[in-house]
């Protein structure tokens, strides 16, 4: 089998979980509407404020180099065009075509993870997120991967439907019964994943989700170029797990979900979002307190280290809904 057929075979896993999503979500729109009517009002009250961008982006002066190839995981794709002039200033800037391409990987990683701040927003391009300095998981992985391609680094997405730990479940979604709703309908059709690059003839995971404070909000390790978040951050519902060059490859950002998205995000989540958006901000806040106190980064990641120990997949609890819950062993 083909690296091509094995990608077309676990995308049906995921597009599988991605139907569900649809008839669970209109459940769940049907059977509140009342609700979402209020939220409408609610929607003039409750603001989230962008945070300021953590970095200067740097100047991009003519005849910087980048990749020109059109070879597969090397060429732009659908929200990953790499060939504008802030991509490419941002990635000589970060040492392309100097440093190894392992040492440049893992700075273009270490940027995105640091000084991109999650938020959840519809799809737009990697030069959208680099303007913005925040983004969904989706939109990190594409500016990791933008960085490495226009570095002449081979690179892809790795891609999965994702069940929380059961303290991010907690954080994210509280005790609103609406919310918990909310999470298990569009758990069946979320995505989450990391990049990969390919380097020295082997694929390097690089997981650019979660910075560093949120990881320490959390209790857990700070994962690092190279670490799997599977296990310590996220799981994966078995059998959707999918490496493909392009999001575009598994109905993300087409043209028949695009509009639905947008609309679902600006008009019908815009208050959950705006909720959520404002708490990942507050935990931001809670995991620099949770470093400083450890004594900095390394010191704090040290410790969640020697603490830590990955969660198990209790077998039951996956034939639950995605609000599923862990407890470590």
């Amino acid at each position: 089998m083909t690296e091509g057929d094995m990608e077309e075979v676990i995308s049906k896993g995921l597009k599988l979980v991605m139907v569900k999503g649809i008839v669970a979500l209109g459940f769940v729109l049907t059977t509140n509407l009342n609700k979402f009517r209020e939220l409408e009002i609610e929607a003039k009250h409750v603001k989230y404020e962008r945070p300021p961008r953590r970095y200067e982006i740097p100047e991009y002066k003519e005849g910087m180099k980048v990749c020109e190839s059109d070879e597969k995981y090397l060429r732009p794709t659908p929200y990953c065009n790499y060939r504008v002039p802030e991509i490419i200033a941002l990635a000589n800037h970060l040492g392309a075509f100097k440093k190894s391409d392992y040492e440049y990987a893992k700075a273009a990683f270490d940027f995105v993870k640091r000084n991109v701040i999650l938020e959840f927003l519809p799809m737009d391009d990697v030069r959208d997120t680099l303007l913005r300095g925040t983004g969904t998981c989706i939109h990190k992985i594409s500016l990791f991967i933008a960085l490495c391609r226009a570095a002449g680094i081979k690179a892809r997405y790795k891609l999965y439907a994702p069940i929380m730990t059961e303290a991010w479940y907690d954080h994210l979604v509280g005790a609103d019964p609406l919310a918990q709703q909310w999470y298990n309908a569009m758990g069946y059709f979320l995505l989450h994943g990391e990049g990969e690059a390919y380097i020295d003839g082997k694929w390097i995971v690089a997981d650019v989700g979660p910075t560093p404070e949120r990881q320490a909000a959390q209790g857990v390790p700070i994962t690092k170029f190279g670490e799997d978040s599977i296990g310590t951050w996220f799981y994966a519902v078995p059998g959707t797990i999918t490496r493909v060059e392009s999001i575009t490859s598994v109905g993300f950002g087409r043209k028949l979900t695009r509009p639905f998205l947008k609309l679902f995000m600006e008009r019908i989540a815009k208050v959950p979002l705006a909720r959520l958006n404002q708490s990942i901000l507050e935990q931001i806040e809670r995991g620099k307190k949770i470093i400083e106190e450890a004594g900095g980064e390394e010191e704090y990641d040290r410790k969640a280290r020697e603490k830590y120990k990955p969660m198990m997949i209790k077998p039951e609890l996956l034939e639950r809904r995605p609000g599923i819950r862990f407890k470590g062993e």
